[in-house]
C-alpha cells in the first residue's frame, strides 16, 4: 500500500477504534469483498462464506481496539477469517465433509455439475473429462488437512505470496512453504495420470 493511503487507512482505523461507526463501514467495504472472496474460495459454499464473512466482522468489530498497528490491517483481517475458516473446515472433516448434493425443490443437484464449463457439452469426451478432473480436484482438496487446504488455496486461488501466507497463519515464510510443498505433492499424487 502507498504511504499516503496507509496514513489514511491508519486514521480511519483510529477513527473507528475511537467508535466512529462511519470509519467502522468504511473499514468494512473496503475488505468486504476480500473476505467474502476468501471465505468462497476456501469453502466452495456461498452460506459458509456468508456466515465467515460476518462472523469475521462481527470479531474485528469486537477486537478493533486491541488492533496495535503490528502488521498490516489486511493481514490482521486475512487472519481472522482464515482461522474461521479453518474452525469450520475442522469441524466438516469431523462430521465427514457436507456433500456436494444439493437438495432442491426439483431434486438433488450436484453443485459442481452447475458449474460446469460451458462448451464442455458441446463436446461428449471434453464434458466427460471435465467431470472427471473436478470431481478428482475436489477428492484430493478434501484429503489435504485443513491447513495444506488454506496454504494450497491461498497460494493458488488467491495469489498470495508465500511470506504473506506466513504472516496471515502467524508462521514463517519457510513453514508456509514446506506446508504449500506437502499440499502441492498430495495434489500431483491424487491427480496422477490429469497433471
Amino acid at each position: 500500500m502507498r504511504g499516503e493511503a496507509y496514513a489514511d487507512e491508519t486514521a480511519l482505523i483510529r477513527a473507528a477504534q475511537a467508535g466512529d461507526r462511519a470509519a467502522f463501514e468504511q473499514l468494512v467495504r473496503a475488505y468486504d469483498q476480500t473476505v467474502l472472496r476468501l471465505a468462497m474460495n476456501m469453502l466452495r459454499s456461498p452460506e459458509d462464506a456468508r456466515d465467515v464473512y460476518q462472523e469475521t466482522f462481527l470479531r474485528v468489530y469486537r477486537n478493533l481496539g486491541s488492533f496495535r498497528f503490528d502488521c498490516s490491517f489486511h493481514t490482521w483481517i486475512y487472519r481472522i477469517a482464515t482461522n474461521i475458516c479453518l474452525d469450520l473446515l475442522r469441524k466438516k472433516k469431523v462430521r465427514k465433509e457436507e456433500s456436494p448434493v444439493l437438495a432442491t425443490a426439483e431434486g438433488a443437484v450436484d453443485r459442481l455439475e452447475s458449474m460446469a464449463e460451458q462448451r464442455a457439452d458441446l463436446d461428449p469426451q471434453r464434458h466427460l473429462m471435465s467431470g472427471e478432473i473436478r470431481k478428482r480436484v475436489k477428492d484430493a482438496l478434501a484429503d489435504l488437512s485443513p491447513r495444506e487446504r488454506v496454504v494450497f488455496e491461498m497460494r493458488h486461488y488467491d495469489g498470495l505470496r508465500l511470506r504473506n501466507i506466513g504472516e496471515v497463519l502467524g508462521t514463517t515464510e519457510e513453514a508456509a512453504k514446506n506446508c504449500l510443498f506437502r499440499a502441492t505433492q498430495k495434489m500431483r499424487a491424487a491427480l496422477g495420470d490429469f497433471v
